[in-house]
């Protein structure tokens, strides 16, 4: 029976591990978290050994894999062993290899498979063989009008209290995004002194703990608030960010405002390519006033300007990374200057 990740969290407790796990899904920090809760009861259990296996630039060593799971501990203490696949797809080789371990599960070796993906078409034999042994846990995406829900679960498991509105207004902000909310609520563990929250002090804190969020840079560059993003930058600058860990939103926001551009040059559905990407009702407008400001292929040069920074800051081009990168969000934010995102020739 498939499970939410958060159902599967709250089986842990009640009795022995299960020999076989399967997490999976988009919701990356759900996948992860269901994962440190089956980590963190393994070694509750006595599993005091942990082997991950993981692709590295090539498929995993099935056949190592194998031999591990099924080789007795050098110190008779149970294992963990972990197999990391990023699509959710283990291939020929691998399907064999994890129907295999479910047909005769070693009683010392627990075995947590994770995966970045999930569609009804990763199902197979081996995730059906592991199903009958084990448990499957599933991060779908969560939908907007879960999203208030999720928000206020993990508030309340922060020792919190807010009310509706209050938790509408951070579900507002953070636009579908569970990391950021997450990151939000641990702060406000920090700042609302366990008294409740309702919405005009849900905004003052939110407001007051981000000042200089990442999760909010590109939003103000996009908005054509050149300036803003200048001191936005300046502040995550100051309290010592760097450059690289700006650099995955910064490339997946241009991607996305890229891939809008395109669909609207050639007269395309952007309503349907607003939600195949994800972006909520609330952030579109966002979207719309930056594609107005620049043609499709401004956007290709941006994110040709972003692979440049991202290359200087890893030290693999000259330059500075802090002076290209605001240059890049002052063109993105105002059309004359988007000559300045121009890669040099």
């Amino acid at each position: 029976m498939e499970l939410t990740p958060e159902r599967l969290v709250a089986q842990l407790a009640g009795g022995p591990l299960a020999p076989a796990y399967l997490i999976a899904g988009p919701e990356a920090l759900r996948v992860l978290e269901a994962a440190d809760a089956v980590r963190a009861r393994a070694r509750e259990q006595g599993y005091a050994e942990r082997e991950v296996f993981e692709p590295d630039g090539r498929d995993i060593d099935w056949a190592a894999l194998e031999a591990s799971l099924r080789a007795p501990s050098l110190f008779a203490a149970r294992r963990v062993i972990e197999i990391r696949l990023p699509t959710a797809k283990p291939g020929k080789d691998g399907a064999a290899v994890i129907a295999g371990f479910c047909e005769a599960p070693p009683a010392d070796v627990l075995l947590l498979v994770t995966g970045g993906e999930w569609s009804r078409q990763h199902g197979g034999k081996w995730s059906e063989a592991l199903g009958r042994v084990g448990r499957i846990a599933i991060a779908w995406a969560i939908k907007p009008h879960e999203m208030p829900e999720w928000i206020e679960r993990r508030l309340r498991a922060r020792g919190l209290v807010a009310d509706r509105e209050a938790v509408q207004r951070l579900a507002d902000r953070v636009e579908g995004n569970l990391l950021a909310a997450a990151q939000e609520i641990d702060k406000l563990a920090l700042l609302a002194d366990g008294q409740p929250l309702d919405a005009a002090r849900m905004e003052a804190l939110v407001a007051d703990a981000a000042r200089f969020d990442v999760f909010r840079l590109l939003d103000t560059a996009l908005s054509g608030q050149a300036a803003q993003a200048v001191r936005m930058l300046a502040g995550l600058r100051a309290e010592g960010e760097a450059v690289p860990a700006l650099m995955g939103m910064v490339v997946m926001e241009l991607q996305r405002a890229a891939a809008l551009a395109r669909v609207q040059a050639r007269g395309g559905d952007l309503a349907g390519e607003f939600r195949a990407q994800r972006v909520w009702d609330s952030k579109q407008a966002v979207y719309r006033r930056a594609l107005q400001r620049h043609p499709a292929e401004r956007w290709e040069r941006f994110l040709a300007q972003a692979g440049r920074i991202d290359r200087i800051a890893k030290g693999r081009a000259a330059g500075d990374a802090w002076q290209v990168l605001e240059r890049l969000l002052v063109a993105v934010a105002e059309p004359r200057a988007a000559v300045l995102a121009a890669p040099p020739r």
